[in-house]
């Protein structure tokens, strides 16, 4: 039985941390600490109400590395799981690098000027985590996460050769609103009018934003346009899968929601840059987020399901395979499992298992930093079938 501090409290946190309270035979000490002191106290609240038993809570600045080591030196924790914001990687990882303690996240680092996601800042974190005997884990949601270990599980289990990788992400979930993101606006935005970018020969080659699209017929869901996007599992997945030809990325996304977006794009609201209003320093895109509602709120008015999955394509027994790796999850029982919709649901869900199975041993390496690709699939998968994740294969035709 070991300790765990969460970092942050929005959709997501509150996802891992009603999931690790539930598992109270690995995380027996739970800590939740954001800068907003009263969204810890709500989901404390939540999991009190549940039966899940009690947890820590405390006020930190994520941005701030001496309050951090402080606050992980007081706490002692076996793992810390970062889910704030993606600017803030960096600052996490070097708190846990001085305190000796584990390190998971969900997404890579972005830089807060720059609409640029990599893994290359944090890659470079990882002869030191090897030499202070630590693990990072980079990337534990759903995608990246979840996709990764699909790949790896076909790799591992179903593939002799792997050549062609299409990452495939609906949300068929209604909200009801005109316009709201599922996670923070202010990062959604920013990834889908960011340019699009794909894999294939050993190079990378960059579209229009929402340039290219193809129609994908998804379980329990239908066929839907699904737009090629940039994606960060990506830049990983291209390295560790041998003979790997090609590798995309598609989403799909309601009329309403791109007319919106052009529209907004069109006004100037999603730049990153500052503005000056009235005297003051503004960043259109920050200031469009307090106008959005909060992707936490958006869990009891959401119905509907997603799929996520990966359509790999490749060698077994000498015969050409085609196969289709999901998950379908539905808004509504989320919302009534951990009061949030899908979306944070999915991400949420693999963070937690990450740290179990690091916590358990059935991924502790002996240091480092690692892409989830790069560790024994079978545990993952294993443990998406208990806690609320299921997975199913579909075999395609060879085209």
């Amino acid at each position: 039985m070991q300790s765990v501090l969460i970092i942050g409290a929005g959709g997501v946190s509150r996802v891992v941390t009603h999931k690790c309270a539930q598992v109270r035979d690995t995380f027996k000490d739970i800590t939740l600490a954001s800068r907003t002191i009263s969204k810890c106290e709500q989901i404390k609240n939540e999991i009190i109400a549940k039966g899940l038993g009690d947890i820590n809570i405390h006020s930190i600045d994520a941005d701030d590395i001496p309050a951090l080591v402080t606050l992980i030196k007081r706490v002692k924790p076996n793992i810390v799981i970062n889910v704030a914001l993606p600017y803030q990687d960096l600052t996490i990882m070097e708190a846990c690098l001085q305190t000796g303690v584990n390190y998971l996240d969900t997404a890579n680092y972005e830089h807060p000027d720059t609409a640029k996601f990599e893994y290359k800042e944090q890659w470079a974190y990882h002869k030191r985590f090897q030499q202070a005997g630590i693990m990072g884990l980079l990337g534990s949601g759903f995608d990246p996460g979840v996709t990764n270990v699909f790949c790896a599980y076909a790799q591992q289990n179903l593939f002799d050769t792997i050549h062609y990788i299409d990452i495939l992400d609906c949300n068929a979930g209604d909200h009801g609103y005109p316009f709201a993101t599922n996670f923070n606006p202010e990062i959604n935005i920013r990834e889908i009018t960011a340019k699009g970018r794909y894999w294939e020969k050993g190079k990378w080659i960059e579209t229009d934003p929402l340039s290219v699209s193809i129609d994908h017929d998804y379980p329990e869901i239908g066929i839907r346009k699904s737009y090629l996007m940039y994606h960060e599992e990506m830049e990983s997945l291209c390295q560790n899968i041998p003979d790997l030809k090609r590798i995309r990325f598609f989403m799909t996304f309601g009329e309403s929601y791109l007319t919106h977006l052009q529209v907004l794009q069109n006004v100037g609201m999603t730049r990153i840059d500052e503005v000056e209003h009235n005297g003051c320093k503004i960043v259109p895109l920050q200031f469009l987020k307090t106008l959005l509602p909060d992707p936490a709120s958006l869990g009891p008015r959401t119905k509907g399901k997603t799929n996520i999955g990966c359509v790999i394509t490749g060698i077994k027994d000498a015969k050409p395979r085609k196969t289709y790796i999901y998950n379908v999850c539905d808004h509504e029982s989320c919302w009534a499992e951990v009061n949030s919709q899908a979306i944070s649901y999915t991400t949420g869900v693999p963070a937690m298992i990450g740290a179990l199975l690091i916590l358990s041993g059935d991924w502790k390496q002996e240091g480092g930093i690692f892409n989830m690709e790069q560790l024994s699939a079978n545990p993952f998968m294993n443990a998406l079938n208990q806690h609320g994740l299921p997975w199913n294969i579909l075999e395609l035709p060879v085209e």
